[in-house]
């Protein structure tokens, strides 16, 4: 994490930035040694509805999804 003042701060914004962009890296800005503010590089765009989540997995099926239930499967009052 980096910690720069408000003047240092304010000189080198586009530096600063860039680091939060390129490295990930965290900036907190201190005034009079104080911290006040950080800046920290924003979330990437949410997935649409109609997008695959990349964080999840695939789906694997270990049995015919379509197969009929067995009687033992089968609730008690369904029978």
């Amino acid at each position: 994490m980096v910690s720069v003042d408000t003047d240092e701060a304010k000189t080198r914004l586009s530096e600063l930035l860039a680091l939060v962009e390129q490295a990930g890296e965290e900036v907190t800005i201190c005034r009079d040694g104080k911290p006040i503010a950080r800046l920290v590089a924003a979330p990437g765009p949410m997935p649409g509805p109609l997008r695959k989540n990349p964080r999840l997995g695939p789906v694997v099926f270990l049995d015919d999804p379509c197969a009929p239930l067995s009687e033992e499967d089968w609730p008690e009052e369904y029978r």
